[in-house]
Formats: C-alpha cells, structure tokens, sequence
C-alpha cells in the first residue's frame, strides 16, 4: 500500500542518516553493537529501516559515536516518524474530540484541499446530525469515550474554511458516498441537501463519480491533501501522514485521474437529487 510506504521509507532516510554519524565516527557496526550492548544484528536492522528505533536506542546511538550535540534532533525527527502511522485505537483513545480540535490549525493554514472520498461525506460538508451519526458508530467500534457532542462541535468549526479567508476546497465522491445511509433516512436526506447547498459556495469544486462511469481509475482509499505539503490517508486501523514528495506526487496525480471522471454541476446535482429520490 502507497500510505504505509511512506512510513517505511521514512524510516530508511533516518536510518541512513544514523549510518552516517557511525561512519563519521569511524565505528563499526559490529563495534557499536558491542559498545551498546545489542545483539549485532540490531544496527544492520535501524540503518536499513527495518527495525523501529527509541527514544532510549537513539540516546545510546548518538553516546557511542560522541553525537550527543545531535540527540535533540534525532529526537525531533524520530517523534515525527512515530506520528506518520497512528493507530486509531491510540489516536482516539481518550474520544474524537481532541483529534477533531487538533487538526484546526492545519486547516487554518491550508489554501488548496483536495478531498476524495469513496463512502462517506467529508467532515468539511457534513451536517451535524450525519456528524453525529458517523462518530457514534465509530466510537463504538473502536470502543473509546463517547464524547460525540463535544467532537461534532469540534468539526463543524472547522468548516469556517469553507467562508473565510482564501481557501480553495476540490471535492470528489464516489456516488456510493451518496447511497451509504448514515444515520438513517431523514439524517441521509438532511445531509444530501446540504451537499446540494455546498455545490453552490464560491471556494468549492464538488465533484460525483458515477457508478455507471467508464473508469481508468479504480476506487482507492479515502485520502486528504493540504496544499501539496501533506495528506492523510485513513486506513480501517491507523491514520497515516504522508510526507515524502515523490508519494505526494502519486497522491495528486491519483486525485487529479479521479476528478476527471467525475460529474459536476448539473450533472453532479442530479447524481444528488437521484440518491434523495431513492431514500424514499
């Protein structure tokens, strides 16, 4: 999978970047292992990115090649590899509030979403009911706090972006999106009239992939990008941070072959109005 080799070549970079403070203080690895008290096999596995480092390992690392001026950085950087794969279990552990306020700044910052999404409604163009509706199953699912209330808040703050400032937000569903009944059938009714409101705002590009369409591009992962700095890809266990250029680039490409199978405008409206028709 693209998003978890992002993680796994993060992870080499800093293993390499490890081999080269051993190689500068003319140690071997054999040696360091000795020095460290490791098994021998166990720096050949970090520098190559196979095996996680500590915060204890790097402290240790960087005492043995006389780096120690470096172990605050190393830190730093090894801190940000722990956040590129997050299981959600951890992430939402204490409930889906703080992950909901935590992402504020980012979205404050952001000029260019591109969102695509292959079986819900975004967060950006929820309504609070379907909001609602989501959070609670997953809240159960993973079997975290309830703390719903206070997190469906949390987003729909978030959806100041969508009126102030200079965002530009760039939505493709799946109309499957449409047809998944989240919340029940008044709920799914409400939130389908919202997205019918949202098409109309200044700052969005709302984009529907028939069912029916002739596709060159299958259904992938649901997946975010911020500008062309950062995306998540949310994964059934983990949310993963992709970082690194060459899969941000995969990821644009990827949104820009799904935007071009998609439907808007009228067209957009009528996959909409479609989906209300047959909620009955």
């Amino acid at each position: 999978m693209v998003a978890s080799s992002s993680v796994l070549e993060a992870r080499r970079a800093f293993g390499r970047r490890l081999r080269e403070i051993r190689e500068d203080a003319g140690i071997t690895a054999r040696r360091l292992a000795e020095m460290a008290g490791w098994h021998e096999s166990k720096c050949s596995r970090i520098e190559n990115g196979k095996q996680a480092v500590s915060q204890s390992d790097i402290r240790v690392w960087a005492a043995c090649c006389a780096a120690s001026d470096q172990v605050e950085d190393l830190l730093a950087v090894s801190r940000g590899l722990d956040g590129m794969y997050v299981e959600w279990r951890r992430l939402c552990r204490s409930g889906l509030r703080q992950v909901q306020e935590r992402s504020l700044p980012l979205y404050e910052r952001t000029r260019r979403f591109r969102i695509y999404e292959p079986g819900v409604v975004p967060g950006l163009v929820q309504t609070a009911e379907y909001a609602a509706a989501l959070m609670r199953s997953i809240a159960a699912f993973l079997a975290i706090p309830d703390d719903v209330d206070k997190a469906v808040t949390a987003r729909l703050a978030r959806q100041a972006v969508l009126h102030t400032g200079d965002h530009r937000v760039a939505i493709v569903l799946e109309e499957s999106a449409l047809r998944a009944r989240i919340g029940g059938t008044d709920v799914m009714a409400a939130q389908l009239g919202q997205l019918l409101a949202a098409a109309t705002l200044p700052r969005v590009s709302l984009g529907v992939i028939p069912m029916a369409a002739d596709r060159d591009m299958w259904p992938v992962e649901g997946f975010w990008l911020f500008d062309d700095s950062l995306a998540f890809v949310e994964l059934v266990t983990a949310k993963v941070t992709v970082t690194q250029p060459h899969e941000l680039r995969t990821y644009q490409r990827t949104f820009a072959r799904l935007a071009e199978m998609a439907v808007y405008g009228k067209a957009a409206r009528r996959c909409i109005t479609e989906a209300i028709d047959a909620l009955g």
